[in-house]
């Protein structure tokens, strides 16, 4: 019987640089790539390997000998068990340094294009307490952690309501103070898990499917309005309406205050009925004089500070005139279409979620722009040359596709007509390089311009401006 090979040591060894996904990159005395889970490039430390693949290890540093200049000390006590926030404990300045660098080397090494300069990354002016949506799990079975392990203590209360330990879909962490979401989010959190547990209601077991608590949705808004949404696994008339009571009691400052019952096996509410318990079902964001209606289920920017600059730029790049038709593809609830209507002659927005273009005409009505139409549908399906045939020939096309970037057949339909201008929103900069690849023999990459809209991760939005040939 084979021996299974050990996982190695690589002792005092210099991390050099920060990866995708949050991981940090070393070299191994073999020449291999370390991706290291909790490291800082600067740090020397002595490295476990987890993971041995064809062409590099995966590691976690387990000693130190000198820590990086680039370090700060992360304000979360949850920090390096949470899922969230991977690079807290890196100076905001060097993140921002090493998102322009990824977005730098996708462009350049996926995409193999000509390059203009690229703009600076624009930093985020708050970095924590910036998200104006957060949802929790709820949990009778906690993760514990070393600490509570090795004391040999029974824990009796092993109710929990936070965020998945990573890779772990039934595993959650309680969180006492999240700084991603400015209060009374925390306050609302802590509440309904100590009036949950007083009360004796069962928290969600995910292995069983069984259980009252599912999860918990805070939505907050820059005008001041907030939405709470509980997640119900099973109905229970008298619990449910001792829990909304005594929160709406706790916090008369709610201005929606919703539920749904979803006894289904995953926790995606987009197929569920939501109730309407206490206030209006949706609240509002404004931008510009522009109101945005936001129910449980839409779609919005979840930096709305960082939203606001993003569609800035956005609206720049397409510098129009007064007398263009723009499509917006992957509308949403048409945001940008209905943001940069005021400067066009008309704006088609196309989306795949019916509800989220309701939004959208709702938004656009309330707003009185008169300018706009959208339609709802598969991408590939809606937008053929009948559809543009019958809406008219863009001018210019606004395109924020989810990560995985453009369909190949949507990058065939925008080649069919060549547009004379494309702005290209990414939260995937790997993905987009790819789509511009696709497009480099008819378009001319003019401008490129990073933007942090996750302070504490390593995502980053990227917003690229091309231009017919």
């Amino acid at each position: 019987m084979a021996r299974k090979k050990k996982n190695k040591l690589f002792e005092a060894v210099e991390v050099l640089d920060a990866g995708a996904k949050g991981k940090s990159i070393a070299k191994a005395p073999d020449g291999k790539v370390i991706f290291i889970n909790n490291a800082v490039p600067g740090d020397v430390a002595d490295i476990q390997t987890v993971k041995k693949r064809k062409s590099y290890y995966q590691g976690t540093a387990v000693n130190f000998h000198e820590l990086s200049p680039k370090r700060v000390e992360p304000v979360c006590q949850h920090f390096g068990t949470c899922g969230g926030c991977k690079w807290q404990f890196m100076d905001y300045k060097f993140q921002l340094e090493y998102k322009q660098q990824e977005v730098e080397n996708n462009l350049r090494r996926i995409g193999k294009i000509e390059l203009p300069e690229i703009t600076p990354i624009l930093g985020s002016r708050e970095i924590y307490f910036y998200r104006n949506k957060m949802e929790f799990s709820f949990s009778d079975s906690r993760w514990l952690t070393m600490k509570e392990i090795k004391s040999g203590e029974d824990i009796e209360n092993k109710n929990a309501l936070g965020f998945h330990i990573p890779g772990m879909w039934d595993k959650i962490l309680d969180i006492k103070k999240c700084h991603l979401q400015e209060d009374p989010s925390n306050a609302i959190r802590n509440f309904v898990k100590i009036f949950a547990t007083e009360n004796n209601m069962p928290f969600f077991n995910a292995r069983e499917q069984a259980g009252f608590l599912r999860t918990l949705m805070i939505r907050t808004s820059s005008t001041g309005e907030i939405m709470v949404l509980l997640q119900l696994f099973e109905e229970n008339i008298e619990n449910r309406e001792l829990l909304l009571d005594n929160i709406m009691a706790e916090f008369p400052e709610i201005t929606s205050l919703q539920y749904v019952v979803n006894s289904k096996g995953n926790d995606t509410i987009y197929d569920q009925e939501v109730i309407c318990y206490h206030g209006r079902d949706h609240i509002f964001e404004e931008m510009e004089g522009l109101k945005f209606k936001i129910n449980a289920k839409s779609f919005y920017q979840t930096n709305s500070a960082q939203a606001y600059e993003l569609y800035k730029i956005t609206r720049d790049f397409a510098n129009l005139q007064g007398d263009e038709v723009v499509y917006d593809l992957y509308t949403g609830t048409g945001t940008i279409a209905q943001f940069v209507a005021a400067k066009a002659k008309k704006v088609i927005g196309v989306e795949a979620v019916p509800e989220a273009i309701e939004d959208a005409k709702e938004n656009a009505k309330r707003n009185n722009i008169e300018n706009t139409e959208f339609f709802a549908g598969d991408m590939r399906k809606v937008f053929t040359r009948d559809f543009i045939n019958k809406n008219g020939h863009p001018d210019v096309i606004i395109t924020d596709p989810p990560r995985d970037g453009m369909h190949k057949d949507v990058v065939a339909q925008i080649i069919a007509i060549l547009p004379e201008k494309i702005v290209y929103v990414s939260c995937n900069s790997a993905t987009q390089a790819r789509d511009l690849e696709m497009l480099d023999q008819y378009y001319k990459v003019t401008r490129v311009q990073p933007i942090d809209m996750f302070p504490q991760t390593f995502h980053v939005e990227n917003v690229v401006c091309l231009e017919k040939r």
